[in-house]
């Protein structure tokens, strides 16, 4: 019998030491705990956090620009929540019968709670009537702080009006909103009902087995329902957009298999060296955690540069990502050895570790003895994916991200064509001064403007507040429009003015873009080289990372440019082109796919690097590497596209431009860039891929980021202190096999 001593000695010389290690370890003898903490977190993002699509708000531009100032201006001025718009068409608009149900719909509205105004086209004097003289509108104005209760009773009786054959439809900007959030909710709920099963199925063909395969589908789920919790928690504390909601459920929902199967392929690689549940879960902890934790950081460190901006979207987005990129790496940490714990001896383990020889090791070689011409090659064929974003246009779209058959785009769309007088004017002036000031000032000012093809009449809001409605030639977000928007702010009359609508927002975005733009480029970009030299040691391999992120990501923006905005494949896609791309999908698809994008770079650099820290020279270390790798990278790349395209498949406009881009964006990076760019350059360099300044160098050594882990030799036979405190029912405990041969423990003959 072994003294007690001699056991801890044991024990100390077989465990993989490290915090990472320590955590796996853990997690594996309290799984119980970990599976009931994060069943708790699922339960609760479901019963609570999808309570998050409730109080979602619509964007409101620009944060602190001139046309947010001015909104703000004008709704404490006029403290209305917003219109709900009723178009009744089909008889004349003179006959008794129309005219008697609109006359009394607009009277009992009028009454209802939530209501401050009604007008209709009989007790305007005809205003609100088409030109045809067979249809007229409904406008009711809704009080600040109307509840979604309030809004139904007055959609609802609209709705009723249907006297004489006459067919109401209801629409408005409340009614906009509301449709947005019910279907967002939908795409989003659709999105992971499509994507689970799908990426289910390509995870059992990857691991060839149904235990592996379910393991990162429940950490994936267990994740999102964390994500949900995180983002209500930010939503009771400042405004989340509605789009905000599936982009991050999205990045969650992928990074989480991502990352679970990057868990689950190591602990099958240590099984396969013979390693039992306990010590392969310590050892996955230990190497593929760290590459885990590290591509979260340099997810995170993406997303950072978001909280560059002002806007409060891009704000919302960029806590909503990182904080849905700490569950997903906390969901991996923990989450999967707990479940590994459960479902270890359930999984199928390799008979032999891998292969050297293979696809992925012949593929690089024959890249090395080709590198000039495979390089050139790549590079050229990913700026010309990208050279059609160099003449992208950017809009601001309303009703049209939802599709035709929406109430409210039906709407929109008849008020344009039909009630052009009433439609929302390009660019509207807001005066901070009386009503006659105003007037003056649209008379001697707005009207004499080249480029302004009529004023309305002025809108006494307040007593000091007023709008003033300026039209203009051609397209109301075009180069005319914005031209006018700086003319206006150029002269202001004396008068304190503020240029808002369509048109100003959509220049002050694009202001916004391109002042604050470079420095959260360079943000992103200083991080992300910082991380990967703690990693590699090299100044050389995060530069070319960066530059190969913009080829790729480029490759993906022009890709956006050429289905979005000029409409090839909109067909089969299900969505009519708006003529150019949402003013904050560039920027949201450079944090994300930039992110994602380092996210396979960490995976396949860990590998490269542990091999050239075996001694292995750069050639051989990028062949091994990928063909270590190359399957897993190529897989996670597979179930990413997988999770993209399944939320594109939704309505909404801006999900799918999103969906579409991060998709496009990970399937060139994980197969053309991984593949082939990065083993082309890597042989170009050769010795000069690692190299760094001697003081870089001596800084590394003292506080880099070392991912290659020195794992100990496997014991012969599991140690009682390494035995889970509990077999699971119906199943051996993990040391029931000591003393067995690995062969034996395999299931080898």
């Amino acid at each position: 019998m072994r003294s007690s001593r001699s056991t801890a000695a044991e024990v100390q010389a077989f465990q993989v030491s490290g915090r990472l290690a320590a955590l796996g370890r853990w997690c594996f003898r309290h799984r119980r705990w970990v599976l009931a903490f994060w069943a708790v977190v699922l339960a609760a993002g479901v019963l609570i956090g999808g309570r998050v699509f409730e109080g979602s708000v619509a964007a409101t531009g620009s944060g602190g620009s001139e046309s947010a100032r001015g909104t703000s201006v004008v709704q404490a001025a006029d403290p209305v929540q917003g219109t709900v718009t009723a178009v009744v068409d089909g008889p004349a608009v003179d006959d008794p019968g129309v005219r008697a149900a609109v006359e009394q719909a607009s009277a009992e509205i009028g009454k209802l709670p939530g209501v401050v105004s009604v007008a209709d086209t009989y007790a305007s004097g005809g205003q609100l009537t088409a030109g045809d003289g067979r249809a007229s509108l409904v406008n009711v104005r809704m009080a600040d702080g109307s509840t979604a209760r309030q809004l139904t009773a007055v959609t609802d009786r609209l709705e009723r009006i249907t006297a004489s054959g006459a067919h109401t439809v209801v629409g408005g900007d409340l009614v906009l909103q509301q449709e947005v959030k019910d279907q967002t909710a939908k795409d989003t709920r659709f999105g992971e009902i499509v994507t689970l099963p799908l990426t289910l199925i390509v995870m059992v063909l990857v691991f060839g087995g149904l235990a592996a395969a379910g393991l990162p589908a429940i950490g994936a789920i267990a994740s999102v329902g964390g994500a949900l919790l995180a983002m209500f928690g930010f939503s009771r504390v400042m405004d989340i957009d509605t789009s905000v909601l599936p982009i991050a459920t999205v990045l969650g929902l992928g990074l989480s298999i991502d990352y679970a199967l990057l868990m689950v392929n190591r602990f099958r690689e240590e099984r396969g060296h013979g390693a039992d549940i306990a010590q392969a879960v310590e050892r996955t902890a230990a190497t593929a955690g760290r590459t885990v934790a590290f591509s979260g950081l340099t997810v995170a460190v993406a997303l950072s540069g978001l909280f560059v901006f002002t806007s409060p979207v891009f704000r919302a987005v960029g806590a909503a990502g990182v904080s849905v990129v700490v569950i997903a790496v906390a969901a991996a940490l923990t989450l999967v050895p707990a479940l590994l714990g459960f479902m270890g001896r359930r999984i199928k383990a390799p008979t032999a570790p891998v292969p050297d020889e293979g696809f992925f090791s012949r593929t690089v070689r024959r890249v090395q003895r080709q590198a000039v011409p495979v390089m050139l090659a790549c590079v050229a064929l990913l700026l010309a994916a990208g050279a059609p974003f160099l003449g992208s246009e950017f809009r601001n779209s309303g009703a049209d991200v939802l599709p035709k058959s929406f109430a409210s785009r039906q709407v929109a769309e008849t008020v344009q064509d039909r009630f052009p007088a009433q439609a929302p004017a390009a660019v509207q002036v807001v005066v901070e001064g009386g009503a006659q000031q105003a007037q003056d000032y649209a008379d001697r000012v707005v009207a004499k403007l080249p480029g302004v093809s009529g004023v309305r009449a002025v809108t006494p809001l307040s007593d000091r507040v007023a709008t003033v409605d300026v039209l203009v030639h051609g397209d109301p977000q075009g180069e005319g429009a914005e031209r006018v928007v700086g003319e206006l702010r150029a002269d202001r009359g004396g008068l304190r003015t503020y240029v808002t609508g369509d048109a100003a927002s959509l220049v002050d975005f694009q202001h916004e873009i391109g002042t604050r733009g470079p420095w959260a480029l360079g943000l992103v970009a200083a991080g992300t080289l910082v991380l990967l030299f703690l990693m590699t040691g090299s100044v050389v391999l995060p530069v070319k990372a960066l530059l190969m992120n913009v080829l790729s990501l480029g490759a993906s923006l022009g890709a956006l440019t050429l289905v979005f905005q000029h409409g090839w494949f909109s067909g089969l896609l299900g969505f009519t082109p708006t003529g150019g791309l949402e003013t904050v999908i560039p920027v949201l698809v450079f944090a994300f796919a930039f992110g994602l994008s380092m996210d396979y770079e960490v995976f396949l650099l860990a590998r490269i690097k542990e091999l050239h820290d075996q001694g292995h020279d750069c050639a051989r270390s990028v062949e091994l590497g990928l063909q270590r790798s190359g399957r897993i990278i190529t897989s996670a790349g597979l179930l990413m596209v997988i999770v993209f395209a399944g939320f594109a498949a939704g309505q909404m406009l801006m999900v799918k431009q999103m969906g579409i881009a991060l998709a496009v964006a990970v399937a060139v990076d994980a197969t053309l860039v991984r593949t082939l760019l990065v083993p082309a350059t890597m042989t170009l360099f050769g010795r000069l891929n690692w190299w760094a300044p001697a003081p870089l160098r001596r800084l590394h050594a003292r506080i880099g980021l070392d991912e290659h882990v020195e794992l100990p030799p496997l014991a012969a036979a599991v140690l009682p202190a390494q035995r889970p405190v509990a077999p699971e029912a119906g199943a051996p405990e993990a040391g029931a096999s000591a003393g067995r041969p690995a062969g034996e423990l395999l299931g080898a003959p």
